[in-house]
C-alpha cells in the first residue's frame, strides 16, 4: 500500500520547491496511510471563538476529537466583531480598566482581497445582499465567519460568556490540563479537565506604547489605536499619530476627514517633512524627539507642532494571563516561547498549542493550516519531531535572528518567508502548495505599497484574478486529501 501511495503522489511532490519539503510531504502521506487505525480521540479545550478558535474547533471535530470552545463574549468573531465601546483608559495601560477585546474601527475594510482571506476549502464568496467589493467591510467578514460557523455546526461547541481565568497541568501529568473559567455575572469559578488545550485568544487586545520623552507633563489627550472607533471626536484638532503601519496608514486617512491637521511620526529611514500627495492636511515626519508642557511636539527632524492629541498606532503585546506553565512558556518582548514552528512548546507538545501567534502573513489561511496540523498531530496521524529536535529547531531560529540583527519582538513575523512556512505545514499534513496565494500577495504589494496607490482596493481587477485563480483552486481541491 505504501509503495502504491508513493507512486500515486510522486508527481505532487514535484510541485514543492525543495527536495526536503517534498520528502516531508511524501513521508507525511505514508505515515497517514499506515496509521489511520491508530487514530486517537482527545478531549480538547479551545480558548477563544475568533478566526483561530473557529478553525481549530472545526479541524479538531473533523478529526474526531471532543471539543469545547470557551468564549468570554456573547458571540463568535473575536477581533471581527465591532464593539463601539472603548476602554475606560484610552491608552490601555491601567490594569483596573474596563477592557474591550475588539480593536476594530467603524470604517475598516480588509487590506487583502477576499480570495486571500478564504480558508483552504471554504471560499469567502460574495453574498447576494452583502458587500460585493473585493476588499469588503469588517461587517462582511463577520458575516462570513457566522456562515462558516453555521455550516460546520460550531456554535453548539461554544460556551459563551465564559472567561478562562486559569489553565495549568494537573499535577505535572503530561496530557491532563485543568481549565478554570468564570461565567459573566457570576463570581464563582468552574473547573474542568481536558487532554489538550489550544490557545486561540488573538494578539491585538493589549496595547503597546512607545516611550516619548516628556510625555508625563504633556497636557494633551493620548489614545491608543485599540480605542479608536470614529473620527468625529477629533474634529478641528491637530493630531499626531505615532506609527505608520497598516493601522497608522488607515486611521490617519480617516481622522483627516475631521481633523484640522494630521502629523504622522514614522521610523521610515531618511524621511523628510512631507505633505502627502492628495491630502492637504496630512504630513509625514521623523519620530518624536520630545514633547513639552505647552503642548509642543518636536520631531527628530527639528519640525514641531502644537498638538491636541497623540494617537499611538504602535502595536500590541502578547499576553496570556490565564496560562500557568511554571516558566516553561514565557513571553518576553513579544517572543512567546519556546514554540516549535510558532505553535507547539517542545516540552508540552502536543497537549498545549497556540494558533495565530505568527503574524505578517495571510492570516485566515495561516490559522486554517495551523489548525489542521494541530488536529492531526493530536489524532496521531501526523508525527512531531521529538522534544530535543523541536527545541533545537526553535533555538536555531533564534540564533539566525540574532545573527541577522532581527530584534526579538519580530520572532513570530513570517514575512518574507511565509510561503516557505505554509509549504512546510502543507507538506506535514499531505497537501500541495498553494502558490497562487503568494502570486496574488506579490501583486498586491506591488500595486499598494510599491506604487503607493491608495486606491488599489477599488482599482483591483477582481475578474482577472478570479480567472487566474479558479483553475488553480479547482486543481488543488481535486488533489486534496482530508
Amino acid at each position: 500500500m505504501v509503495e502504491s501511495l508513493l507512486k500515486k503522489r510522486k508527481h505532487r511532490a514535484n510541485r514543492f520547491k525543495t527536495k526536503k519539503t517534498a520528502f516531508n510531504y511524501l513521508v507525511s502521506l505514508v505515515y497517514q496511510s499506515t496509521n489511520q487505525s491508530m487514530s486517537r480521540s482527545v478531549k480538547a479545550a479551545v480558548i477563544g471563538a475568533g478566526v483561530a478558535g473557529l478553525c481549530a474547533a472545526r479541524e479538531l471535530r473533523r478529526e474526531g476529537h471532543r471539543v469545547v470552545v470557551f468564549e468570554k463574549a456573547d458571540r463568535i468573531g473575536g477581533l471581527w466583531y465591532y464593539d463601539p465601546r472603548v476602554e475606560s483608559d484610552p491608552l490601555g495601560i491601567d490594569p483596573n480598566r474596563e477592557t474591550v477585546h475588539s480593536s476594530l474601527y467603524l470604517s475598516l475594510r480588509t487590506n487583502l482581497p477576499r480570495q486571500m482571506m478564504s480558508f483552504l476549502d471554504y471560499p469567502f464568496a460574495k453574498r447576494e445582499t452583502g458587500d460585493p467589493r473585493a476588499f469588503p467591510s469588517h461587517e462582511e467578514v463577520l458575516r462570513f465567519l457566522d456562515k462558516f460557523a453555521d455550516d460546520f455546526g460550531l456554535i453548539e461547541l461554544v460556551r459563551f460568556n465564559s472567561e478562562v481565568v486559569r489553565v495549568e497541568r494537573v499535577e505535572e501529568k503530561e496530557n491532563e490540563w485543568s481549565v478554570e473559567w468564570r461565567t459573566r455575572g457570576s463570581d464563582s469559578v468552574s473547573r474542568e479537565v481536558f487532554d489538550a488545550v489550544v490557545v486561540c485568544t488573538g494578539n491585538q487586545s493589549e496595547p503597546q506604547l512607545t516611550a516619548v520623552a516628556g510625555i508625563e507633563k504633556w497636557p494633551g489627550y493620548q489614545i491608543h489605536s485599540h480605542n479608536y472607533r470614529v473620527p468625529e471626536p477629533f474634529k478641528d484638532q491637530i493630531v499626531v499619530i505615532i506609527g505608520y503601519g497598516p493601522s497608522g496608514y488607515e486611521i490617519s486617512r480617516g481622522i483627516a476627514t475631521e481633523a484640522k491637521q494630521v502629523h504622522i511620526a514614522t521610523k521610515i529611514p531618511n524621511v523628510r517633512v512631507t505633505q502627502l500627495e492628495n491630502h492637504k492636511n496630512i504630513w509625514l515626519h521623523m519620530m518624536i524627539e520630545h514633547v513639552c508642557e505647552d503642548g509642543k511636539v518636536v520631531f527628530q527632524d527639528g519640525s514641531f507642532v502644537y498638538a491636541d492629541t497623540i494617537l499611538y498606532c504602535t502595536g500590541y503585546n502578547y499576553r496570556y494571563p490565564f496560562l500557568e506553565t511554571n516558566g516553561i512558556v514565557t513571553v518576553e518582548e513579544n517572543r512567546v516561547g519556546p514554540l516549535f514552528k510558532h505553535v507547539f512548546p517542545p516540552r508540552l507538545a502536543p497537549w498545549l498549542s497556540f494558533i495565530g501567534v505568527a503574524y505578517k502573513d495571510i492570516g485566515f489561511p495561516l490559522r486554517d493550516l495551523q489548525s489542521k496540523w494541530v488536529a492531526r498531530v493530536l489524532s496521531g496521524k501526523v508525527l512531531l519531531p521529538n522534544e530535543e529536535e523541536m527545541a533545537a529547531s526553535t533555538e536555531e531560529h533564534y540564533r539566525q535572528m540574532e545573527e541577522n540583527g532581527v530584534p526579538k519582538r519580530f520572532t513570530h513575523a513570517l514575512y518574507p518567508n511565509g510561503n516557505e512556512y505554509h509549504n512546510w505545514i502543507l507538506g506535514q499534513i499531505g497537501l500541495p502548495p498553494q502558490e497562487w496565494r503568494w502570486n496574488l500577495l506579490a501583486e498586491l504589494i506591488k500595486s499598494s505599497l510599491i506604487a503607493m496607490n491608495e486606491g488599489y482596493r477599488d482599482e483591483w481587477d477582481e475578474d482577472y484574478w478570479d480567472s487566474v485563480i479558479k483553475p488553480l483552486v479547482n486543481e488543488d481541491e481535486a488533489k486534496r486529501d482530508f
